[in-house]
């Protein structure tokens, strides 16, 4: 803890702040943090438990994920409040737990729109991964129905599957690209120069061409 109060920076954590996260740490100087310390489950449960955002983002990097009980990942996501937090235990601990599918399907049905935002970003890999089983069509009627007036947080990963479900799958494709048009979801979101915008449409039709052209 006292090492991380020392890699603390006042203009790191503005900017952190501004996306919600409350930290000050920068990332590159964690992750070599990290790498010092090796894997330590225990370690990363205590530091877990301090409540502290570049803590838990330092019990993340030096975790064991499958060591997790699925009760303890659902009490670990709901307490993970900051997005960088969340982003990064989903991505980083839950993608990689035996009970990623049992969470997948509990957490997509949550009535708190921040862990069903988790489940559909577990949907979304599997989409892009695993899609056998997965009803797509179901999923597009889903977003049709409910992505337009979601939370933000929510309405940013129904977005991601989306845009996955268009890219992935081409007998789905038009119906995809069509549903984020009349939705406009993120439509004007400012996009850096270079960069894809999320607005689905522009999303899946810029994948697909890099696919074609790649």
């Amino acid at each position: 803890m006292a090492e991380l109060a020392e890699l603390e920076d006042p203009k790191t954590r503005r900017v952190n702040e501004k996306h919600g996260d409350d930290h000050g740490v920068n990332l590159s100087r964690l992750r070599a943090l990290a790498k010092r310390l090796k894997t330590q489950q225990e370690l990363a449960r205590r530091l877990w438990a301090t409540d502290d955002t570049a803590a838990r983002l330092l019990a993340i990097l030096v975790c064991r994920p499958k060591a997790f009980e699925r009760e303890e990942l659902d009490v670990m996501l709901r307490e993970a409040r900051a997005p960088k937090v969340h982003d990064w235990l989903v991505n980083y601990v839950v993608k990689k737990n035996p009970h990623s599918e049992e969470l997948r399907l509990a957490w997509s049905a949550d009535p708190d729109p921040v862990v069903a935002s988790a489940g559909w970003a577990l949907t979304t890999e599997r989409v892009a991964k695993r899609p056998g089983g997965l009803d797509l069509a179901g999923l597009l009627d889903v977003i049709e129905a409910e992505m337009k007036n979601a939370p933000d947080r929510l309405q940013w990963a129904m977005n991601h599957c989306l845009a996955q479900i268009g890219i992935e799958h081409a007998e789905h494709r038009t119906r995809a690209v069509d549903i984020g048009e009349r939705l406009e979801v993120l439509k004007d979101y400012p996009t850096s120069p270079g960069c894809t915008s999320p607005f689905a449409p522009v999303w899946i039709t810029e994948m697909v061409r890099r696919q074609h052209d790649g």
